[in-house]
């Protein structure tokens, strides 16, 4: 399952994982209510709303198409499982161990029956808000990913099979059903309300946090991947079309029932914009995301998607928890605490991923002999030149 050499790589999608990871920050960013204007606080706030659900669905695509893409026949299960824990758990640990230290120095240490199942990446089954929003928080995304990695090589031996005419159906399949567990959600009894937005812990759990259910947004990465392989029709209008609908369907999500809101209206124009970006780099017309300046911070985007809620949490706590200041003071502490977590997960990707993936993901698998593969509707010279474009994002750039 390693990138392969005849396939074209996709350094733009690297980019877009940074562009990616901002709204997450900014959703995070809102929760400590930093601006003293209650007024202007509550704008942000609501701007931001469904921000960091976009940003986390966006990336469950993406590592479908990604695992997709840079999948191949020689592979083996194990082989690809090693590479993903390699790539996981080093990080993980490390902002879990940093977690346990600075629940403690404020306070509030974690349990056992927290800190044990986010450390093994279990805790999203539990339907439980203490454990599975405990320790560094955003770690419940990591248990979901897991549960993709485990089930992938399944996944991708069963999308192979389907035929190219039937791809679009089985996609669409995939995407109506993102909207049916909210309406599932309303089939489980009245129990403890969430403390934020609507309905109860259950079925927030249920409908964004259980692995089973974000698996869909998953298999619609790796059924898009591999429409764009066969070369199947396009979005008309292309990233700026992706674009345009994106911008929609978030604003949409702003006015839905809460849990509604939370993926149904996204999820399908992510997924055209990630194919989208995918095309035009395979077919070599690549796109201002394949810049360095946003190539590079979106290879470190995984250490900055588990640093920055810490460093916002407990950096307001060590201001002055609860501390509120002007417009101009909040926003330039923002800004600072944004360029810090950027420090820090460049320091963290440079030291810690990078030789941990080369220390214990293991060697790869040969490439299969066979004739060199291309899209369909791309010439020789486009793929050349994709496959020139530096860097790409492989089975490393997934989150």
């Amino acid at each position: 399952m390693p990138l392969s050499e005849n396939r074209p790589r996709l350094p733009s999608l690297t980019g877009l994982r940074f562009i990616a990871v901002l709204p997450v920050f900014a959703f995070h960013a809102s929760l400590e209510s930093p601006f003293a204007d209650r007024g202007l606080d509550a704008a942000y706030a609501g701007l931001v709303a469904n921000a960091g659900w976009l940003g986390v669905s966006f990336f469950f695509v993406l590592s479908g198409f990604v695992l997709t893409w840079s999948a191949r026949p020689g592979d083996t299960a194990v082989r690809f499982w090693r590479r993903r824990a390699a790539k996981v758990y080093p990080l993980h640990l490390l902002t879990w161990a940093a977690a346990l230290a600075l629940l403690a120095w404020a306070g509030t240490p974690a349990t056992a029956g927290q800190a044990v199942p986010n450390l093994l990446l279990v805790h999203t089954w539990v339907p439980d808000r203490a454990v599975f929003s405990s320790l560094n928080d955003v770690s419940w995304s990591l248990s979901c990913e897991v549960f993709f990695y485990l089930a992938f090589p399944l996944l991708i031996g069963a999308v192979r099979r389907i035929p190219p005419g039937r791809l679009r159906l089985w996609t669409a399949g995939t995407t109506l059903a993102v909207p049916a567990l909210p309406l599932l959600s309303e089939l489980l009894p009245a129990g403890e309300a969430l403390p934020f937005g609507s309905g109860s812990v259950a079925q927030f759990w249920l409908v964004y946090v259980l692995p089973v259910g974000r698996a869909l947004e998953f298999g619609l990465g790796i059924l898009l991947a591999r429409t764009v392989l066969a070369g199947r029709a396009a979005l008309p209008g292309g990233v700026p079309a992706a674009l345009v609908l994106l911008a929609a369907g978030y604003a949409l999500s702003l006015r839905l029932p809460f849990l509604y809101g939370l993926t149904s209206a996204t999820v399908v124009p992510i997924g055209l914009l990630v194919a989208a970006v995918a095309r035009r780099d395979s077919e070599g017309r690549g796109s201002f995301l394949a810049r360095p300046a946003l190539v590079r911070p979106g290879e470190w985007s995984f250490a900055f998607y588990l640093v920055h809620r810490l460093l916002l949490q407990h950096g307001h706590r060590l201001l002055g928890e609860g501390r509120t200041w002007s417009a101009p003071a909040a926003a330039g502490l923002l800004a600072a605490a944004l360029a810090l977590a950027l420090l820090i997960s460049w320091a963290l990707h440079t030291l810690v991923e990078r030789p941990a993936m080369r220390l214990l993901a293991g060697s790869r698998a040969p490439a299969p002999p066979g004739p060199p593969e291309r899209l369909t509707g791309t010439t020789p010279a486009q793929a050349r030149a994709a496959v020139r474009a530096v860097p790409d994002t492989g089975e490393a750039a997934t989150r």
